[in-house]
């Protein structure tokens, strides 16, 4: 992306949303519009997949806090028509042999940012302090920009989720031009140091009493300049791209969790680092099995005679079978532990926590409701509701009996 794009272009209005949109809202916007337009779900789809690179454009740059400022800047500073990178009669415009990232500390000097300029202005003559590095061909420049981070999203099983699992991720975005391998030249051809700016790329310019410092137009504030800029990548060094990670999951991960995979990102310019590479990961849910921390759980249901008598039953684990005792008279919600059986961690292991609940039967036949009659007959003098039919009687003897009585 050259320089006047990144000036010119409306990253606000290509999410849709407010230029003082929180980080939350320019997320959200984001993923919906990458979720309806990700090439992924969408073959073949030239105008969503430029959709989906124009979405990314935007939000690789208002997601991050110090980029979306510098954008601001650079858009107010240049709205009203003046000199801008990239534009008539700067150091992008017709004739250009590439394009670079712009950066507003490099109009206002390499180091200093805008200490340099008010110094200069203050008596500080054409002092100006720059930036210098090494580029990807050894010549010295100004040091490369940082790649931009990315944010991306997987679901997974639950057991995935509970055992690990590795997976590989398919991104489309900018990436290292793989023509050039990132160094903005063409095959064959090298870089070498500006000699406009001496590889600083910068040059401090006097005006009457005053100093300033500004991008050379020369390399384009890059401090190097390709002897034949890369067909593909205009000399950015950056390509758009689909590409293929690896994904190690740890085991144990939870739904919501966030990993950061370091240098995963968007490649930088001009031998800057990579940004990192944040997944977001979306567990489904299991049919049988549930999860508290560590511990996975599971309900059984019982049947009375089961609770009452006790017995023992074969449950279900993550990978395989248990046999757990029920004692006589197991109320129904008491929860049973069978330890080990849970997420499996390095050093460590969860439990499987087994809620007891007693199944009452919808419809009886007439052996087991004879049964169960004869049963009620038997414990007549059992009350399992004492400390209710206290209060009851406490009540009826302090307001009398109702007249009125609810039927179930």
């Amino acid at each position: 992306m050259s320089t006047k794009d990144y000036i010119e272009k409306d990253y606000y209005k290509v999410l849709g949303v407010a230029k003082d949109a929180d980080a939350k809202a320019i997320k959200k916007a984001f993923n919906k519009i990458a979720k309806e337009n990700h090439p992924d779900h969408n073959p073949g789809d030239a105008t969503a997949e430029a959709r989906f690179k124009e979405a990314s454009e935007a939000y690789s740059v208002l997601s991050d806090a110090d980029k979306r400022k510098e954008y601001d800047e650079a858009r107010t500073l240049f709205a009203g028509g003046g000199y801008y990178p990239g534009g008539a009669g700067g150091f992008g415009g017709p004739g250009a042999a590439y394009t670079t990232s712009f950066n507003m500390e490099d109009i206002f000097g390499g180091g200093g940012g805008l200490g340099d300029l008010f110094g200069d202005l203050l008596g500080g003559g054409g002092r100006t302090r720059t930036r210098t590095g090494r580029g990807p061909s050894g010549a010295s420049g100004a040091a490369g920009a940082k790649g931009a981070d990315v944010e991306a999203s997987v679901s997974l099983s639950f057991e995935e989720a509970v055992r690990g699992t590795t997976l590989p991720l398919r991104l489309s975005g900018p990436g290292t031009c793989t023509l050039c391998g990132g160094t903005g030249a063409k095959p064959g051809t090298s870089v070498h140091s500006c000699p406009t700016c001496g590889g600083s790329g910068h040059i401090t310019r006097n005006q009457g009493g005053f100093g300033f410092s500004e991008p050379c137009r020369e390399c384009r504030g890059t401090g190097r300049i390709p002897d034949s800029p890369c067909p593909e990548c205009s000399g950015s060094g950056v390509a758009n791209q689909v590409r293929t990670i690896t994904v190690r999951v740890p085991a144990g991960v939870r739904d919501g969790a966030k990993l950061r995979l370091a240098g995963k990102g968007t490649p930088g310019r001009h031998g800057g680092a990579a940004g990192d590479l944040y997944v977001t990961v979306h567990v489904e849910r299991h049919p049988m099995f549930g999860r508290t921390g560590d511990n996975l759980t599971l309900t059984v249901p019982v049947t009375f005679a089961e609770a009452a008598l006790g017995t023992t039953l074969r449950v279900p684990t993550l990978d395989g079978a248990v046999s757990l005792k029920i004692a006589p008279g197991t109320p129904t919600g008491q929860t049973l532990r069978v330890r080990g059986r849970g997420v499996q961690r390095k050093g460590g292991a969860g439990d499987l926590l087994v809620t007891v609940e007693v199944a009452v039967p919808k419809k009886l036949n007439g052996e087991a409701r004879s049964a169960l009659e004869a049963y009620a007959a038997a414990t007549t003098g059992e009350d399992p509701r004492e400390h209710i039919t206290a209060a009851l009687a406490r009540i009826g003897n302090a307001q009398g009996e109702p007249k009125e009585q609810a039927h179930g």
